[in-house]
């Protein structure tokens, strides 16, 4: 059993140092198959790596005002999505894209090298087209469409209710889609379908089940509230009744400095280290186990935000308040592990054998844990949805480390601290807790 326990500490102790070298300096491996280089950046690699928001690199801030008097929310909307998804389609997933009052769109984009470019790539009216499977022109969105939106209803016979989006055609569109439909309809399954792009890139191809011939239709599909309206608007952005005009075009530099980003990083590292030497100091060989802990902590927040693990080529965008974020998230993770080393302390204090009392310390301390990270969570869930820019980076790092923080508190330290009672590790003194403060009854 002794062995073993050597043979795991060992193993999860390699494990935890290669994800820590791995977001420290990353590495590159070449197949011996195929000769192919296959590259782990590390998670500051200015290309690969975190991005970095406006804040830390500077960038361009582009505003937009409608060209209307009184356009409509829906109308503005959508007018949002067009310059999102055009960010997204030219690799900016970091831009920041906002609605300032009743006509205004702020899009703040960082790093960004051509501003002038951007400009004329935003500004442009929203194209948006229906094809067949093989790419053939049915219908354009300003001739075609009346409006899209979302709604929630009942989308079958048997009564299941689910998002969808309906559609309302013009005349001349609800010929052209009658056509097209029975066109598909006739297809074998995977080319029935009708192929919807905006600014030629696809945002949706439902499947033709049957010719459609109304004047209103509705789109189905595994959809949330979110993404059935993010649809809805891209649908209706392409019949936008007014232009965007240009309100604002800046270049920035990094508002708190170029080296903010260091700094803040040394004044983490710093704090760590003496959390480190802390929780050594006061909880011995507990204490040793939570550094360990907290080291994976780090290295699997620094990952995720990196894109290690997520699908989508998903990169977190870093900010001086994402920064903060993480280093609350920090002081959590250590949290959960004082409740619990204190719980544990308080067991053997009552004549428990120290393997019992850590049994029974998880035990009661795991649900107060799951409760307060539970409410953090919803915090970051709430800053996320209604706040904007650098509120949105600070909610997102906070979240993600509180759901890592929550998974190595519970799980990790709990099965190292096992592995240590595996090596006979059971003088209560290495856990805290002095002798004549034990109990004996």
């Amino acid at each position: 059993m002794k062995w073993k326990s050597v043979v795991g500490l060992i193993l999860s102790v390699a494990v935890i140092a290669g994800l820590l070298y791995t977001a420290a300096f990353g590495f590159t491996v070449t197949s011996p198959f195929s000769g192919n280089e296959y590259k782990f950046p590390k998670v500051l690699d200015e290309q690969d790596g975190i991005k970095r928001g406006l804040d830390l690199v500077g960038g361009s801030v582009i505003s937009f005002e409608a060209d209307a008097d009184n356009p409509s929310e829906e109308d503005m909307d959508a007018a949002l999505q067009v310059i999102r998804n055009r960010l997204d389609s030219q690799g900016y997933f970091d831009a920041i894209v906002t609605r300032q009052g009743s006509k205004v769109i702020r899009a703040e984009i960082p790093d960004i090298n051509d501003p002038e470019e951007a400009l004329q790539m935003l500004k442009a009216d929203a194209v948006l087209t229906f094809t067949d499977d093989q790419d053939n022109l049915i219908m354009d969105g300003k001739t075609g469409v009346e409006s899209a939106k979302s709604a929630y209803g009942q989308i079958s016979d048997n009564g299941d209710m689910a998002y969808y989006v309906q559609l309302t055609l013009t005349p001349e569109g609800q010929a052209k889609f009658a056509e097209a439909t029975a066109a598909a309809a006739a297809k074998s399954e995977g080319s029935n379908i009708i192929k919807i792009k905006l600014d030629d890139t696809d945002i949706s191809s439902p499947r033709v089940k049957e010719k459609i011939d109304s004047k209103t239709c509705i789109i189905e599909g595994n959809f949330t509230e979110e993404t059935a309206k993010i649809l809805a608007d891209q649908i209706q952005s392409g019949q936008l009744p007014f232009s965007l005009k240009e309100n604002e075009l800046r270049s920035v530099g990094p508002t708190l400095g170029s080296q903010a980003l260091q700094t803040s990083l040394t004044a983490a590292m710093i704090g760590i280290i003496i959390v480190l030497l802390f929780m050594l100091v006061i909880y011995r060989f507990p204490g040793l186990v939570a550094d360990i802990a907290l080291l994976c902590y780090i290295a699997l927040v620094s990952l995720i935000m990196a894109g290690y693990f997520m699908p989508n080529g998903f990169t977190a965008t870093l900010t001086l308040p994402g920064i903060a974020g993480i280093i609350l998230s920090i002081g959590m993770a250590v949290d959960a592990n004082v409740i619990i080393f204190e719980r544990i302390k308080e067991e053997i204090r009552t004549g428990k054998s120290v393997s019992a009392s850590v049994e029974s310390g998880f035990k009661r301390a795991t649900s107060a844990i799951i409760d307060a990270n539970i409410t953090t969570i919803i915090a970051a869930v709430v800053l996320w949805k209604f706040g904007t820019g650098t509120i949105q980076g600070f909610a997102l790092t906070l979240g993600i480390g509180v759901v890592v923080s929550m998974i190595t508190a519970v799980f990790i330290t709990k099965f190292l601290l096992k592995l240590m009672l595996g090596l006979n590790i059971k003088n209560p003194a290495f856990y805290g807790v002095r002798k004549e403060d034990i109990k004996n009854d």
